[in-house]
């Protein structure tokens, strides 16, 4: 029997250790963090061929769930095929696709829009009824898109970005500060990490509550842990019976938490359970030590 979630998605019971073979038999529905879980900058992590491969050949209900907004899924599908993972690019879920529900309930359709990321996250944007404009037009801009922390020159990018938001605000005119991947860092391979575009959003917060202590002007956050992702899955799986696998606990597991479904938390990824002294909030409800279906 599943360990019942409290009405924030709390586990009741510490975190039990589990196998993937009885994950399986008792949840209807698996989501997937990507970078962590099924792969890394090396290639697929342990296991996640296997799962992948059980999961396709079963016809059984599954989506990756990835904060990245730095490519579209159909290019996620092909960089996944390439490592040995059939993942159609209609079971990812990435952050980036979020912005079309953003834009067209705050009117920011056909608005300019100074965004930070790839030529793909610039693709998200448009898709989603933005108009990008360039750094050197930024002063027209409506909106700041933080899509990725690549794809850009980084601190001239950074500076005419903080320039634009802070000049908007001396005059009293609105902005709206949209982050897509709220991930602090990424894991590259075993022992490397990289800065990601919520560390970068963090920096730029630090600048405004020290100019505007009184100002509540941050980011909107888009992928995990925030709700947009999983109500997006949901929506998608027309089930409840949603099961969450990450490595990460201030994403994968508190976003799991807030939106009242289990989580699982893969040992082998960010978060070293040598130590489980975790924020009650952020408690996995499973422990999970290999990916492999058998």
């Amino acid at each position: 029997m599943t360990v019942p979630p409290s009405p924030d998605g709390a586990t009741t019971a510490p975190p039990v250790p589990i196998d993937m073979q009885t994950l399986l038999a008792r949840h209807d529905v698996l989501l997937l963090d990507a970078y962590g879980v099924l792969v890394d900058k090396v290639g697929p992590l342990p296991g996640a061929q296997a799962l992948i491969a059980h999961l396709n050949a079963r016809d059984r209900p599954y989506f990756v769930l990835t904060n990245s907004a730095s490519r579209l899924p159909s290019t996620l599908a092909g960089h996944f095929h390439a490592q040995g993972l059939a993942i159609p690019e209609q079971r990812i879920i990435s952050s980036g696709a979020l912005l079309g529900a953003y834009f067209r309930a705050n009117g920011l359709r056909a608005r300019p829009c100074l965004v930070l990321g790839t030529s793909e996250s610039l693709r998200y944007v448009r898709d989603a009824g933005g108009r990008p404009v360039p750094v050197d037009e930024a002063d027209e801009a409506e909106a700041v898109v933080l899509a990725d922390q690549a794809g850009f020159p980084l601190i001239d990018t950074l500076d005419e970005a903080l320039s634009l938001i802070l000049r908007r605000m001396d005059a009293g005119r609105p902005i709206h500060l949209v982050l897509c991947n709220p991930d602090l860092i990424y894991p590259q391979a075993s022992g490397r990490y990289g800065f990601t575009a919520g560390g970068l959003a963090t920096m730029i917060e630090a600048v405004l509550r020290e100019r505007y202590p009184v100002s509540q002007t941050g980011f909107v956050r888009l992928g995990k842990p925030y709700r947009p992702m999983f109500e997006e899955a949901a929506r998608r799986s027309r089930s409840r019976d949603l099961l969450m696998v990450g490595d990460q606990l201030a994403t994968d597991i508190l976003g799991a938490r807030r939106f009242g479904i289990p989580s699982v938390l893969i040992t082998t990824g960010l978060v070293r359970v040598t130590d489980r002294s975790w924020p009650p909030e952020m408690a996995p409800t499973y422990l999970l030590s290999s990916l492999s279906p058998s």
